[in-house]
């Protein structure tokens, strides 16, 4: 008697309901099928993001399928037999049954067939080889990925340094599904694999290794992950940059410890050395965003210099100088390099202090200091600075009058 999966509440979504119905209706009952993720997670009890359907259908006849439903059809990789169907607001990604032709190590030509059996076996691993009829029944055509699935098994389909030269991405996506989801010993064959061709992820685009590294580091626990990529040697091709494992480690028990959520971001700053054109670097290479390159490389700042016996008032100082971010970043990082007892009790003392404070705003305006007799210009912003240091010397007085008697003060020395 064939598996089930009992219904999900993604599957009884309207959008969901509307996208097979679709299919259905142009290929017969059965001609589509959920596949990937959102059966693993389902089986796993974990949320479901992206909903994936596998189909008989050819591209052009999945795209005649939705329009007839009244649903928007997108191309988006037709040449790959992928349409993106969008139902009550919701993308659906519906992927033609495919084999490779031919594969150079990051890209393949396909050709689409009507056999189940063939589909599964140009997929990466077993468990994510899983289809789900409409009705819940579950196929399991390489016969190992439900049994991988339950006991936590990273195992690819067929030969692992096949599946792995067809696309050397699957090596960085072996580490993170077993940082996700795998559970004890790892696969021998497959980490072998992974060792004996790491120098072919050397081959892949940024975007892709970025994105691949930051969904593994996003995992709950990637410690065991990322020591065997060390081991490997995966880790020195994609990262030479890394310095040792152990600040990095550190963190992530932290990060348990305080109930604190996953930081990816963080989590790669703690592979690093403090050092901000390392964290440029490494940015530019793995073409992270904006905001991701300015983080890393402000949390592996070094100036000004952060001690964990640093006052309440020169924390405060700090923070108005370099941003809270980068502040927390920064003192998290010392916390999980320290070694010292001690050190680590001030370290994190200083993380609730940086969160209870609100950074104020210099109180001071063009027009107040003009009026004060300084001309409009370069004069106006030295006198500004120097106005605005002694109001952060003197730990952000709230006195305006104070204030004021300062800039007249600093105007009289510096105008006359």
């Amino acid at each position: 008697m064939s598996e089930t999966l009992s219904p999900q509440p993604w599957m009884k979504h309207p959008g969901t309901i509307a996208v097979m119905a679709a299919l259905e209706a142009a290929g017969g009952a059965g001609c589509a099928r959920f596949v990937g993720g959102c059966v693993r997670n389902a089986l796993l009890r974990k949320p479901v993001d992206d909903i994936d359907i596998a189909t008989v259908l050819t591209p052009d006849q999945t795209i005649a399928a939705l329009k007839a439903a009244g649903l928007k059809a997108i191309p988006t990789g037709v040449d790959h037999g992928t349409v993106t169907a969008i139902a009550e607001g919701r993308p659906f990604e519906v992927t033609t049954l495919r084999r490779d032709v031919e594969t150079d190590g990051r890209r393949a030509v396909v050709a689409f067939t009507q056999d189940w059996s063939e589909d599964a076996q140009r997929r990466d691993f077993r468990l994510n080889a899983l289809y789900c009829d409409a009705d819940g029944t579950l196929h399991d055509p390489t016969g190992g990925g439900l049994a991988d699935l339950r006991a936590g098994r990273i195992v690819f389909v067929g030969e692992a340094e096949t599946r792995i030269r067809e696309d050397a991405l699957r090596i960085l996506r072996f580490f993170r599904f077993l940082a996700w989801y795998g559970r004890g010993e790892p696969d021998a064959t497959a980490l072998a694999a992974c060792q004996a061709l790491r120098d072919l992820t050397a081959t892949l685009s940024a975007e892709r290794v970025s994105k691949e590294l930051l969904k593994l580091l996003a995992a709950e626990d990637p410690r065991a992950a990322v020591s065997l990529m060390a081991r490997t040697g995966v880790l020195s091709v994609i990262l030479p940059e890394a310095r040792g494992l152990s600040r990095f480690e550190r963190l992530v028990t932290i990060e348990t410890e305080m109930l604190f959520s996953e930081d990816a971001e963080l989590r790669l700053a703690s592979l690093l050395p403090d050092d901000p054109a390392v964290g440029l670097a490494v940015a530019q290479r793995l073409r992270l965003s904006n905001a991701q390159r300015d983080r890393l490389v402000a949390a592996l700042g070094t100036e000004p210099k952060l001690v964990s016996w640093m006052s309440p008032r020169q924390a405060r100082q700090i923070i108005y100088r370099i941003g809270l971010r980068p502040f927390l970043d920064r003192v998290t990082l010392a916390w999980a390099a320290s070694e010292r007892q001690a050190a680590t009790t001030q370290w994190r003392a200083l993380l609730p202090l940086g969160q209870s404070w609100s950074i104020p705003s210099f109180p001071l305006t063009g027009d107040e200091v003009a009026a004060a007799g300084v001309p409009r210009g370069p004069l106006m912003g030295a006198v500004m600075r120097e106005v605005e240091d002694w109001w952060v010397d003197n730990d952000f007085i709230d006195d305006k009058l104070s204030i004021v008697e300062r800039l007249k003060a600093v105007a009289q020395g510096m105008v006359y």
